[in-house]
Order: structure tokens, then C-alpha cells, then sequence
């Protein structure tokens, strides 16, 4: 499993500050995937997530391109400069919070509105995004999880929260751990 930036250690276990999980409660199922039990709703928001870099589709070329945050300082992280930029076609733009306006909540980055390159069509036409690998990872983990816990200090508010209720669906588990496991494959 591929842990986001911020990752500690607590009582010896290695943890997922993210998620507030240690990588002792997992298992390996008979694929070999990690078995989550438990989940616990971390206090993790979207804009969270668009702090690292997130994988979008070129406007121009149709490869993979990211978005990448300039951090200021003093300045609130969803409102920091974007930068994007593809590799495979050389072009690049900017995109800045003041006349700028952002869009969340949809499987396009906030800042461009260019497409999220992670997302796949599941559960009778419903569209599964994520911004990058961190987010898949929590998808991933929350998905997979046949208990599930809600964050005691802000319910209702975290982005785990607010995902719909197909995504929710305990019914739904096994199509979306694949649209997941296709979404990791477009990572390579």
C-alpha cells in the first residue's frame, strides 16, 4: 500500500496519520490484497487530498498530466497557486486564487475543471474518481472495511462522510475494489 506524505508511529506501529490507522490491523486476503476490518473516519477533507499532486488528462494530448500546489506561505492550501503541467506534450499553465474560482466535488480537478485521469465507470453507471494515489488508498481502505466508523469529533463533515450512498453500499464492495484495482493499473 502506497501511504500518503504524512505517515507516524504509535505504540511502535507504523500509522497512517491520514487515516489514523496502523498497518498492524491489516490482512492479506487470498489475492494478497490488504483486508481491512475496521475503519475509522479520519479527519480528512478533499481539500485535503488536493494538497499533493492531482493526476489529471491533457487538454492537448490525452496523457497523463498533473496539477501540482505552489505552496504560500501564510496562505490556506486550497487557495495556493496550481501549476499544470503534462510531460508527454511539454505545455503547462497556471492557474491563481485571486479571479480564480475552484470546483470540488466532481471527477475533475478543482482549479483547470480539466478531467481526473483516476475514474472509472461502476455500479450500473456511476462514476468512481479519485485525485491521486492517496485518495484511492483511503477509497481503497474505506470500501474494503466491513466495519466502519464515523469520526466522533467532526461527523457528517469529513470527505468520507459526504461520499454517496452507492459508494456507501456494502452490495456494491466487490465491483468497486475492482474499478479500484483498474484505477491502480492506469497508475503504472
Amino acid at each position: 500500500m502506497i501511504w500518503p506524505r504524512s505517515i507516524g508511529r504509535v505504540s511502535g506501529h507504523l500509522v497512517n496519520t491520514m487515516t489514523g490507522r496502523a498497518r498492524s490491523g491489516t490482512m492479506a486476503d487470498v489475492n494478497g490484497h490488504e483486508s481491512e476490518v475496521r475503519f475509522r473516519d479520519p479527519p480528512v477533507w478533499l481539500q485535503t487530498l488536493a494538497i499533493d499532486d492531482i493526476d489529471v488528462v491533457c487538454p492537448h494530448c490525452g496523457c497523463r498530466a498533473v496539477v501540482s500546489a505552489e505552496p504560500v506561505e501564510g496562505a490556506v492550501a486550497m487557495h495556493w497557486p496550481r501549476r499544470f503541467v503534462c510531460t508527454g506534450c511539454v505545455s503547462a499553465s497556471e492557474w491563481q486564487p485571486k479571479g480564480g474560482s475552484s470546483c470540488w466535488g466532481g471527477p475533475v480537478d478543482p482549479y483547470f475543471r480539466l478531467p481526473l485521469w483516476l475514474q472509472e465507470r461502476c455500479c450500473g453507471g456511476q462514476t468512481l474518481w479519485a485525485f491521486n494515489e492517496a485518495h484511492l488508498a483511503l477509497l481503497a481502505d474505506y470500501v474494503r472495511a466491513k466495519l466502519r466508523e464515523r469520526n466522533p469529533q467532526r461527523p457528517g463533515l469529513t470527505m468520507v462522510a459526504r461520499l454517496p450512498p452507492w459508494l456507501k453500499s456494502a452490495k456494491n464492495r466487490d465491483e468497486i475494489l475492482r474499478a479500484i484495482t483498474r484505477l491502480r493499473r492506469r497508475l503504472r
